[in-house]
């Protein structure tokens, strides 16, 4: 069994071919998507996060919203970009969330990806203190992210307060029990998914390395998976780690499907730079389902992972995308042994 959800990353545009035109739209429509998923048998809502761009950008009231509507699904993002987060304010925002869901939050967070801006994060008012960078500057976040999630008292009470303190050290409220073990990272390499198997992080792993070895992307992936549990076994860790991949998945199965993407399976992966230095890129599954079928029992990665995240379309609506999903766990899920 497999959990199967979406990975949205809210692109909205004037464009009179989007259905998303606005930030609103991009908003409602992420809420609307999440429901038909768990309405067509889908397992996870998970949205991509960008600051500076026509995306989503703040996900909490957005996974506030989710839970509100939802019962079953999990919802996540993937992921948030650490370099801009108060982990303070985010722990918050992340206890209330998750209290709202019941339980359902999986966060995908990490060091972040190339912005729309220059150091876009100094606008938010983080810097890298001297001699460090904006990679270390967002793992610093993320480990008093982790450690105030715990639910451990740190903070001296006031000895007159407004309201009665309960005794001891306070901890950050609202508190989420679980929550710490929800907690992903987005590994780029092999050697960043160990790291995140020795922090006790779940993977999250996309269609893209920012390496290349030279080896198709998805044995390269399935490389790094592999890493990731042996360095999670190394470091004792008590529980059982959860590991997720993207894939771009259209199966053809009507005219409106063939319209869109007859034509956009690529067949290879793709390499290119990325921060200056080289990555790989895999390749998008667009055909007939029996091919789709075939395709997938290749994917080495895909099969190491215990969940897929889809990458959808959202401009085209969310009367198309709750198809693509349905098509997916109809013609593909139930042959793949997924279901």
């Amino acid at each position: 069994m497999k959990k199967i959800g979406f990975l949205s990353f809210g692109h909205w545009t004037l464009s009179p071919q989007s259905q998303t035109r606005s930030a609103s739209d991009a908003l409602l429509q992420s809420i609307e998507l999440a429901v038909a998923a768990e309405e067509v048998g889908a397992d996870g809502a998970f949205f991509r996060v960008h600051h500076f761009a026509r995306q989503l950008s703040s996900p909490f009231p957005l996974l506030a919203a989710i839970g509100a509507r939802t019962s079953r699904i999990e919802i996540g993002t993937g992921v948030i970009d650490m370099r801009y987060e108060n982990p303070l304010y985010m722990a918050e925002d992340a206890g209330a969330a998750d209290l709202i869901a019941g339980g359902r939050l999986q966060l995908g967070i990490s060091r972040g990806s190339p912005e729309q801006v220059i150091d876009g994060f100094r606008y938010f008012g983080y810097a890298p203190s001297e001699g460090s960078d904006h990679a270390a500057m967002a793992r610093e976040h993320a480990a008093v992210f982790l450690e105030v999630i715990k639910g451990e008292g740190f903070a001296q009470p006031n000895p007159r307060p407004m309201f009665p303190n309960p005794p001891g050290l306070l901890r950050i409220e609202p508190h989420s029990p679980g929550l710490r073990d929800r907690i992903w990272w987005g590994a780029g390499s092999r050697r960043t998914a160990e790291w995140a198997a020795e922090q006790g992080l779940n993977l999250m792993s996309s269609t893209l390395l920012t390496e290349d070895t030279g080896v198709p992307f998805h044995q390269l992936q399935a490389e790094q998976i592999q890493r990731f549990r042996d360095a999670w076994k190394t470091a004792g860790h008590q529980r059982e780690p959860r590991v997720s991949v993207s894939r771009s998945i259209f199966p053809v199965i009507s005219d409106m499907d063939r319209a869109y993407f007859g034509d956009a399976a690529d067949g290879q992966d793709h390499v290119g730079y990325l921060d200056g230095g080289p990555a790989r890129f895999g390749k998008t599954y667009a055909g007939e389902p029996d091919r789709l079928v075939k395709e997938l029992t290749e994917d080495e990665a895909v099969e190491a992972a215990d969940t897929l995240l889809l990458t959808v379309p959202n401009q085209l609506g969310v009367d198309y995308n709750a198809h693509l999903m349905e098509s997916v766990l109809r013609h593909l899920a139930p042959e793949l042994g997924w279901r």
